[in-house]
Order: structure tokens, then C-alpha cells, then sequence
């Protein structure tokens, strides 16, 4: 199975420009992130696109989206890369939860099975867990480590069945797990 053409950009049906992130859903659709396009499509197999996010203005407007993740609730739960935010919205296109607060560089998000939202914010170097009241619970900075870059821009967080949260430290060449104590 293929979606989008080696080659060839557009937006158009089965093209792509920037696909970043993409995943397979429960009804084996692809949940895709067309960042070039400041979109989010959901392809069938058959190739049609079923379901698409991506206003080009207002506040629900993306800006170079860099992942995107459906949750138990069937919301979709996106990082808003540029826009430096964290949005919630609905299937039909109403943003009910989000958060920016400092954020700079929002690379990946996702849904803790606590309610908690794990978040990359990668222009700050750092990994967030937030509360859907908007608290910060926990955070680690990649940048602090012996012999670090100053700006390693982690792109991806995941938290573990076992506690500890595995990192995506991009500009530091490597791939970080840490438990809750803040130990690699």
C-alpha cells in the first residue's frame, strides 16, 4: 500500500508535501500529517481521503502540523508545530482542549492513559507531562546532560508500559529512556 507518488507534491487526490507522522487506525485507516499542506487526512485503503483537518486561517488554522494521534474519546490529538501548541479537536473540526503555554517547537504529543498529555517541546529542549487542567507534572531537559548540545531539539516522547518515558534526542545522536526520578 502506498499514499502520495515519489516525486511529485500536491495536495490533490493521492499527493502529498511533508508527510511526517503517519499511523494506522483501529478501522485500518492511515491517520496521516501532511505537514507541507497544514493538514491531517485520514486515507482509506482504497485511497480516499474520509476525513481531513487543516483550515488555512482563523484559530483552528495548522502551521506546519508535525503529528497527530486519535484518541479513545475519537478525537484527534495534534502537535501544532509552528503554532507552538497542543490541540484537541473534534471530528467535527471544534478545538476542545489546548495548550501553548511556552511551548516552542511543539514536535510530538500524546494522550497518557491518565488523562496526563506527554508533550515534545522541542525548541525548549525539553519533554512536558500536562494535566488537562494545564499543569505541569513533569518535565526533563535534554540539554543538561555532560557533554550535551545546547539546543538537541528532541523530536519524540513516548511513556513506557513500564513508567519511564523513551526520547527522541535529535541533535544529541541519541535515544534517551528515563524513569520517573529523572535518570537515564
Amino acid at each position: 500500500w502506498q499514499y502520495g507518488k515519489a516525486g511529485m507534491t500536491g495536495s490533490g487526490q493521492d499527493l502529498l508535501n511533508v508527510p511526517v507522522f503517519a499511523i494506522q487506525l483501529p478501522n485500518h485507516d492511515i491517520l496521516i500529517t501532511d505537514q507541507g499542506n497544514n493538514r491531517i487526512i485520514e486515507v482509506n485503503l482504497q485511497k480516499h481521503i474520509v476525513w481531513s483537518y487543516g483550515p488555512t486561517s482563523g484559530p483552528g488554522a495548522l502551521n506546519a502540523p508535525n503529528s497527530a494521534e486519535l484518541l479513545s474519546n475519537g478525537h484527534i490529538l495534534i502537535a501544532d508545530e509552528l503554532n507552538n501548541r497542543i490541540i484537541e479537536i473534534t471530528r467535527t473540526d471544534h478545538i476542545v482542549w489546548e495548550y501553548s503555554q511556552g511551548l516552542s517547537v511543539a514536535a510530538f504529543a500524546s494522550r497518557l492513559s491518565n488523562g496526563d498529555t506527554l508533550i515534545t517541546d522541542s525548541g525548549h529542549s525539553r519533554i512536558i507531562e500536562v494535566t488537562p487542567s494545564k499543569h505541569v507534572v513533569f518535565y526533563y531537559f535534554t540539554n543538561t546532560s555532560s557533554n550535551s548540545n545546547a539546543n538537541p531539539s528532541p523530536t519524540n516522547a513516548v511513556r513506557l508500559a513500564n513508567g519511564n518515558t523513551m526520547i527522541a534526542d535529535q541533535f544529541n545522536s541519541r535515544v534517551i529512556e528515563i524513569n520517573s526520578m529523572k535518570h537515564i
